[in-house]
């Protein structure tokens, strides 16, 4: 996540912010073709606050094996996720998963990535021998519920905040 402070100037208007806006840059599974992976990245800016900021991302790997991790700053602190336990249906690009870190917090997270901003993009594969087809929103919508042990649980929502990438 980048953030961008200053002003732009653009025919003849200028814009002002502190910060000016955010940003994400997507990511890459490496140098093989992936045959199926979904990505999030969601943004919660919150009034006096840090912001929160959820990153997740699955995907097939050698061996039968699935890559699994979500990385969550919240309060300014990180909580890594390995077990995400995917439910709902990912054919109409929506991502519903829970999981628990090993220091006992828990969310429960559902982007959707459905509505007019989708994308169907052609990717080359990596070996040249063809493409397939990416499904992208990056003006998703996306809940969480964060519990913590001892903490009330608290709901996070934005309605335009996240990025949903799905394949396969």
């Amino acid at each position: 996540m980048r953030f961008f402070s200053g002003q732009i100037t653009l025919d003849g208007r200028t814009f002002h912010g502190e910060p000016l806006g955010f940003g994400v840059q997507g990511h890459n599974c490496g140098y093989r073709h992936r045959n199926f992976w979904t990505w999030a990245h969601v943004y919660f800016p919150r009034d006096g606050r840090p912001p929160t900021t959820l990153e997740a991302l699955i995907y097939e790997m050698p061996f039968g094996l699935v890559f699994r991790k979500a990385v969550l700053w919240h309060d300014g602190q990180p909580h890594l996720f390995r077990d995400l336990r995917e439910t709902g249906d990912r054919e109409s690009l929506k991502w519903n998963f829970h999981c628990a870190a090993r220091d006992r917090f828990r969310i429960d997270a559902a982007i959707d990535g459905r509505g007019p901003s989708v994308h169907r993009l052609p990717y080359l594969k990596t070996d040249g021998s063809g493409s397939f087809e990416v499904r992208n929103n990056s003006l998703a919508s996306a809940s969480l519920l964060l519990e913590s042990t001892g903490g009330p649980a608290e709901r996070l929502e934005t309605t335009t905040g996240a990025v949903l990438e799905m394949v396969g």
